[in-house]
């Protein structure tokens, strides 16, 4: 992310301080709450895509740092609200929201951080960028629960899979890219092309996120986490689909009925190395990965395109 940290050195600095503007509170929980949260931000990924497919569109104005604070303020509520669902005690290595305030504190946070977001669009009439980012807070939500729909029943075609992470995790970022795109230019057009750009990068994020559960030289140890969570992953997916019905049989009973036995996740585990899933989840990856790649090269070549090349490439080759 080095090239992207460089170009956008300037316009980071103006962003986070345009950022701790937008979440300020005149109430002191939740102006403490609301400091210990912007302290602990993650890498700031999708307001760094934001800004560069702003950039590529056109130049940086107050409507595109409006855009990447509203994502990030959708993107941390959205969070904050997940941990309390998860009843989640750690988030990016510290205390998560929940672990510190509980539940009522931390769904009012999310709310509050919500609410910041609708208001710093509507202040400034950014209407379609507004709308674009709300789509994507609808689709994260049907995303969730027909996740949570489908592990119940483990209801495993690769179709509904595609289904849950495009609108679950790549809504977000392709909204996110489609916002800076329209903030600096005002072409549906340029915004449409973006859409699909953050999209297809947003599947092969959420791809590699699976990966993780299985472990490799360089993450270390599997953890199996997605399957004692009955998760629905694409490693998976494609091993259930592509095993004798005897072995799929044993592995579905193992993860509706065995799925905190570690000894008998380490099988299912196994099982889906030795099938060929943990391969085709990597090459639907690359594949997603080069879609958005082509999509880049349609633009000129020039430094903020090879910064954006630099995020996604980030996106499938990053070791956490």
């Amino acid at each position: 992310m080095q090239l992207a940290q460089v170009i956008l050195r300037e316009e980071l600095v103006v962003f986070e301080r345009k950022f701790k503007e937008a979440v300020k509170s005149q109430v002191p929980l939740l102006d403490r709450i609301m400091r210990f949260i912007v302290n602990r931000k993650g890498k700031q990924l999708r307001p760094m895509f934001v800004l560069l497919s702003a950039k590529l569109c056109g130049p940086i104005n107050e409507s595109a740092y409006r855009a990447a604070s509203l994502v990030e303020l959708l993107h941390t509520a959205t969070l904050v609200h997940d941990d309390v669902v998860d009843e989640s005690l750690e988030r990016r290595g510290f205390f998560s929201t929940y672990a510190l305030w509980k539940t009522k504190v931390s769904v009012l946070v999310g709310d509050y951080l919500l609410s910041k977001g609708l208001l710093l669009s509507l202040d400034h009439s950014d209407f379609r960028i507004l709308q674009l980012l709300s789509d994507a807070v609808r689709k994260m939500s049907e995303g969730e629960l027909l996740q949570m729909e489908k592990s119940r029943s483990l209801n495993l075609s690769e179709a509904v899979y595609f289904e849950i992470i495009r609108n679950k995790t790549a809504s977000l970022l392709a909204s996110s890219c489609a916002a800076g795109a329209f903030a600096s230019s005002q072409d549906e057009v340029l915004a449409e092309k973006m859409r699909r750009f953050g999209e297809k990068v947003g599947i092969a994020f959420q791809i590699k996120d699976d990966l993780f559960d299985y472990g490799s030289e360089a993450v270390g140890k599997p953890t199996g986490n997605d399957i004692k969570e009955k998760k629905l992953t694409l490693p998976l997916i494609y091993t259930l689909n592509n095993i004798d019905k005897a072995t799929r049989r044993e592995l579905i009973y193992i993860i509706k009925n065995h799925n905190k036995d570690n000894e008998k996740v380490r099988h299912v585990i196994k099982k889906v190395v030795s099938a060929g899933g943990i391969e085709y989840a990597t090459q639907k990856m690359n594949a997603y990965r080069d879609e958005a790649l082509a999509i880049l090269h349609e633009f000129e070549d020039n430094d903020v395109r090879k910064g954006l090349e630099e995020l996604v490439r980030y996106t499938t080759d990053r070791k956490y």
